[in-house]
């Protein structure tokens, strides 16, 4: 039989186990806390393009200093993924590949769906069980990731900057495909 000291004990040992991991971080983040990463991004439309190109950088970026060292590799995923994307909106949004309106927003849904189809080969890289919009396939997997949006409307971040981030390759637009 099991004593309640026991119980005590174990608790005890777990709420230090806790409180000791949060000693090492360098973020602020509490034992039990994730991470604030909003996920998935919002399908680009009509509707959402002028705030998706005119805000690019009044919205959160995700370097690796964001996230503690250990526990939190989903995050980091969706993170990238948030990262990734950021930088191809930029690069359709320059006018140097797309100038009108139509091919714009055709580039940038070209380089969601790519962020978010990399997004899930990582996710099917690790051995944990997969975001159950990548389990989906065509547009099933899609209209997923548009469901639930925490930002469908790219809203800015109010005071806020996105640090310089590098360009992240992987994304050709290819304008015949729209």
């Amino acid at each position: 039989m099991i004593s309640s000291g026991f119980f005590a004990r174990s608790w005890l040992l777990a709420l230090l186990t806790l409180d000791c991991a949060k000693l090492g971080g360098t973020q602020n983040f509490d034992a039990l806390q994730e991470p604030d990463v909003p996920f998935p991004p919002a399908r680009p439309t009509l509707q959402n393009l002028a705030a998706i190109c005119h805000y690019g950088q009044s919205r959160p970026r995700y370097p690796p200093s964001f996230f503690p060292r250990s526990g939190v590799s989903f995050f980091r995923r969706c993170g990238k993924a948030i990262n990734r994307l950021e930088s191809w909106y930029s690069m359709c949004c320059s006018g140097e590949v797309a100038q009108q309106n139509s091919q714009i927003l055709c580039c940038a849904q070209q380089a969601w769906q790519n962020a978010l189809s990399m997004f899930c080969v990582e996710e099917f890289a690790v051995m944990t069980r997969a975001y159950p919009c990548c389990r989906k396939s065509g547009e099933a997997r899609w209209n997923c990731f548009n469901d639930e949006l925490p930002n469908p409307f790219y809203e800015p971040t109010a005071a806020y900057i996105a640090p310089q981030m590098p360009h992240e390759p992987g994304f050709t637009w290819k304008p015949s495909t729209c």
